[in-house]
């Protein structure tokens, strides 16, 4: 696997243990760094319209996130956390097993053939590792499975029911779903929230809309986070719709910016781009792998937040703002205490 090219120290003590509300913020309120090649300003989230401009599209992901995280037991009642990552087109789910009672860590040492009880007499059969049977990504054992669930009822009721969002020992404690969802979340379908939307509240789309930025949706249904193991994005379903493509197909003829709110929409914007370079409506399920040896074509800018040195979506991050321009922001994000994971602190990568 392709590793990041910039180093920066472990963030795990500049962690947002709890949402921006809880720490006497707006969802806007929290930092934002913009990067470009002229230099770097630190600012307020609410201030991103004064650094973008009339005719720019922001692409944004309307995915909104599910109660994914289920208390079961495995191996003679062995308690252990249920990350629900996506279902298949053959019926089946792909999970992550984790420690309970917080998920702190992931589990790698079960094997085909078990099986996870569930509220109400439902179990999860382990059928093979995710996506392949010869591999295991993580080096020490499987992380992701293929399951099949029996019992009565089907998974997204037990999840609606008995669920909560997913969420890692670095939180101080357990925040409801409506902390997970961002404004523009309105068609549910990810395991995780599309975080770099968090900040957006109605107000700010209101201002960038009024001074003539454009917004335009995608759908991307994320998985489960790969940060544990550094593996590459799994497979996630998505669509790009015709009225997107337009908008940004008519921006890019206009000399404007393309700016992707978060990895996941550079990803599905980057999934729809044709040969001649154009963005066409498409759907269904993608395996692009935005890397700086396979770079982005069409997203210009990308929003997102700040991600750990071993995670792959840095090499996104690099795709787009290239390694010089990402290793002086996350420099600067070091040194100026900005605060890392779905809560924290978020940047604006402008390399042109």
């Amino acid at each position: 696997m392709i590793a990041p090219s910039i180093h920066f120290p472990s963030p795990d003590s500049a962690t947002a243990a709890q949402p921006a509300e809880e720490r006497g913020l707006t969802r806007d309120g929290v930092r934002l760094m913009v990067a470009t090649d002229k230099g770097t300003a630190h600012a307020k989230f609410r201030d991103l319209p004064a650094y973008v401009q009339p005719g720019d599209l922001l692409v944004v992901n309307n995915s909104a996130t599910l109660a994914a995280e289920l208390d079961a037991h495995w191996r003679g009642g062995v308690p252990v956390v249920v990350h629900v990552a996506t279902r298949l087109p053959d019926g089946h789910w792909v999970i992550e097993l984790r420690s309970a009672p917080d998920a702190a860590e992931p589990i790698l040492d079960a094997a085909a053939g078990d099986s996870i009880e569930l509220p109400t007499g439902a179990r999860l059969d382990l059928l093979a590792p995710y996506p392949r049977e010869d591999s295991s990504p993580t080096g020490r054992g499987n992380r992701l499975w293929r399951a099949a669930l029996y019992g009565e009822g089907s998974l997204m009721n037990l999840m609606s029911i008995f669920g909560r969002p997913i969420s890692y020992g670095y939180l101080d404690q357990r925040y409801p779903l409506s902390a997970y969802q961002t404004v523009f979340g309105i068609r549910p379908g990810s395991a995780e929230m599309a975080s770099a939307a968090r900040p957006f509240t109605t107000d700010l789309v209101t201002r960038l809309v009024a001074s003539g930025v454009g917004i335009a949706p995608i759908t991307l249904h994320t998985g489960v986070s790969s940060q544990d193991s550094g593996e590459f994005p799994q497979a996630e379903p998505f669509e790009v719709p015709k009225s997107t493509a337009q908008a940004i197909n008519r921006a890019r003829a206009n000399g404007r910016q393309v700016i992707a709110v978060g990895t996941t929409a550079t990803r599905a914007v980057e999934s729809a781009v044709n040969e001649d370079g154009f963005v066409v409506p498409k759907s269904g399920w993608t395996e692009r792998i935005v890397t700086p040896t396979d770079p982005p074509r069409v997203v210009d800018g990308l929003i997102t937040g700040w991600h750990n040195p071993e995670a792959s979506h840095l090499l996104l991050v690099e795709a787009v703002a290239g390694p010089e321009l990402t290793q002086r922001a996350y420099d600067a994000a070091v040194s100026h205490g900005y605060l890392w994971h779905e809560f924290g602190d978020s940047a604006l990568l402008l390399p042109n």
